[in-house]
């Protein structure tokens, strides 16, 4: 049979359709062999433990929340559903400051504050976390494939999300970092975006600690696009924690009322738009306690001062630690699921903790 060689007309020119076929062949295989060589460079660049790569998580279960009663549930508007305590042997897992649960309730991207991604799944008995799988660990990237870390950007303590996109705080450095993690996942590297002088003036260990993105379809279009970043103990003349909004149609900074001595450890997004703020305290008299805040977002805008109601509070009598992250997201039941996380600082006498509680609908 004749092969067909019917031209399309190009510029009055007879262009065969083979050779089209051939140019956007030969196209495709000079961008596969670009990203085949761009992630050489990476790999090049990172020694064989900082490739990305399995790693062994042991995860024992937390039968209660209540150390003095085991059979309490409820605390506060939240209902405690389940937590693990997490170990490996792996030298990098510890000191987890952030999370991001995917909408499935399962898969999650988390980080360390030295500047390392930890993704995997959590596995379920019901609505009861009993164990995590596909843990892999990798250096956060910069934006010339070497790892953060390598320049002094360890400190990474928060993340959020806009779809495919990743973006990282970084407390001692006072920078955002926006990460491609949909195309690239654990070999994406990190852009610097433009912050506020305001925020690069934050003191050096009580910066950047939490931030949430607001999605584009918000019932508050005040805010839709915006970056919300919210300081540690970054503290206004009024003694109020110092927070921003980046981007968006209103950028400007704002304060968050601080009381009882409180700091700011994350933050995350209801699905109907406000924020919880999660916060700790620490003293060598009064020990270690937590609690979450609930900030209506409609009450956000630039020279605000904002407070909210305590959605739950916990101290030293509670399976608690360092708790450093907080993610929302509804489980197959539609509940509100927070999943929180502490920071073991790397430390033999503490823990990594993951927590899950329900929240009761308002």
């Amino acid at each position: 049979m004749t092969a067909d060689r019917t031209p399309f007309r190009r510029r009055g020119l007879a262009w065969p359709i083979e050779r089209t076929l051939a140019v956007v062949l030969a196209a495709s295989l000079v961008l596969a062999a670009l990203v085949l060589a761009a992630d050489l460079a990476v790999a090049q660049v990172l020694s064989p433990a900082e490739r990305p790569g399995a790693i062994d998580v042991q995860a024992q279960p937390l039968a209660a929340f209540d150390i003095r009663d085991p059979s309490r549930r409820q605390f506060g508007l939240l209902e405690f559903q389940g937590g693990l305590v997490l170990r490996s042997p792996n030298r990098h897992f510890g000191g987890i400051s952030a999370i991001r649960v995917a909408a499935d309730g399962a898969h999650f991207i988390a980080l360390t504050d030295r500047g390392w991604w930890w993704r995997g799944r959590i596995v379920y008995d019901d609505s009861r976390p009993v164990g995590i799988a596909d843990s892999e660990m990798a250096p956060i990237l910069g934006a010339d494939g070497r790892p953060l870390a390598a320049r002094g950007w360890f400190d990474t303590e928060c993340i959020a999300e806009d779809g495919g996109t990743l973006y990282v705080g970084i407390e001692r450095v006072h920078q955002i970092v926006r990460f491609n993690y949909g195309k690239d996942g654990l070999l994406a590297r990190g852009q610097p975006i433009a912050v506020p002088p305001a925020l690069r003036s934050l003191p050096a260990n009580k910066g950047l600690e939490a931030l949430v993105f607001v999605p584009k379809d918000s019932k508050e279009p005040a805010l839709a696009g915006t970056l919300i970043a919210v300081s540690e103990r970054g503290l206004d003349k009024a003694g109020n924690i110092s927070a921003f909004l980046i981007g968006g149609p209103n950028p400007g900074g704002f304060a968050v009322q601080r009381s009882a001595s409180y700091d700011v450890s994350d933050a995350a997004l209801l699905p109907g738009g406000d924020l919880l703020l999660l916060e700790r305290k620490f003293s060598w008299t009064s020990g270690l306690a937590v609690r979450i805040r609930r900030i209506a977002l409609g009450e956000i805008r630039p020279g605000a001062v904002v407070d909210g109601p305590i959605l739950f509070e916990a101290d030293l009598g509670y399976e608690i630690d360092n708790m450093e992250g907080l993610s929302v997201h509804r489980n197959a039941s539609g509940e509100i699921v927070l999943t929180l996380v502490s920071d073991d600082n790397f430390s033999m006498i503490q823990r990594t903790l993951l927590l899950q509680f329900t929240l009761a609908e308002p």
